[in-house]
């Protein structure tokens, strides 16, 4: 029988709590870090068109009216909404913590606060499982359907494996239009750099590394026993070196054009996490 934990065993948080948490996120990622293409009207200028009965006055457009001595109205176009789609590491390793609340756990909040953000402003929210358990929601605007996959993933096994990777290029291959891929892993899938690099080709993706101090910690440590979370299997290891894992994934990452961010579960993670959104742009860029 596989052994099911939740996350209320790591964090003293009850499920009313954990909603306020996501809720209060969601409102700090949202000040001031809007500038996708949802603000103002909401509608994007196309063209301009010799006006026809029933127009509306305000719509004239007075310097082509000026210029060719008739009327004109300006045409505008509501931008496509951008879905988006949140990829969860559900993997053992996501689980494994040195601190009160695991890099799984920094995770599921995370992806609330980015949810609820994106709800805001009226984009299509879509949440893909990145381990084993089959978990598929289609973008959606239902914040009911949100509530539902938060109260989910807050159940986790421990022996789940990553398929970040496989999850990611079967996504990016299959969508028609263009998405933003917002990626929630501690990146321990070794494929997970080059499929991330070959989705960016076409679509907006950002990779939230979660790291747990511990993993630091091991580098430079010499020689070690220890059991790997997601197979179970024991080996004998030495530290990194730290001169080309991480720094490798930064690099890989961000000269495929992945706007990448490293979140440590130690830390305080919303101002850091609103800054990097603020630098990009906002959760949107415009199309392009």
């Amino acid at each position: 029988m596989t052994a099911t934990h939740t996350l209320e065993s790591a964090a003293p948080l009850e499920t009313r709590q954990f909603l306020l948490a996501v809720r209060r996120l969601a409102d700090t990622l949202s000040y001031g870090t809007d500038h996708s293409p949802f603000r103002g009207s909401g509608h994007e200028y196309v063209q301009s068109r010799a006006y026809q009965p029933g127009d509306p006055v305000k719509s004239i457009d007075w310097r082509v009216t000026a210029r060719t001595g008739r009327p004109h109205v300006k045409d505008y176009e509501a931008p496509k909404r951008m879905p988006v789609y949140l990829f969860i590491d559900t993997s053992a390793s996501m689980t494994v913590s040195s601190r009160p609340l695991s890099k799984y756990a920094w995770a599921v909040h995370i992806a609330g606060g980015l949810a609820f953000a994106c709800l805001d402003r009226v984009s299509p929210v879509g949440v893909i499982g990145a381990g084993e358990r089959p978990l598929h929601l289609r973008p959606s605007l239902s914040r009911l359907q949100i509530m539902e996959w938060l109260h989910r993933l807050r159940h986790y096994r421990l022996d789940e494996s990553t398929t970040l990777a496989a999850r990611v290029t079967e996504m990016a291959a299959l969508l028609p239009q263009r998405a933003l891929f917002i990626i929630l892993s501690d990146l321990h899938d070794p494929a997970a750099p080059a499929a991330l690099r070959l989705a960016a080709q076409r679509h907006e993706v950002i990779a939230l590394q979660l790291r747990d101090p511990a993993e630091d910690r091991l580098v430079g440590t010499g020689f070690f026993h220890a059991r790997e979370a997601e197979t179970g299997t024991a080996f004998v290891s030495r530290g990194s070196s730290g001169t080309t894992t991480q720094p490798a994934i930064a690099a890989e990452l961000r000269k495929g054009g992945v706007d990448h961010l490293v979140l440590p579960t130690d830390r305080p993670i919303a101002a850091p996490l609103r800054e990097f959104l603020q630098s990009r742009g906002g959760l949107h860029r415009k199309a392009r």
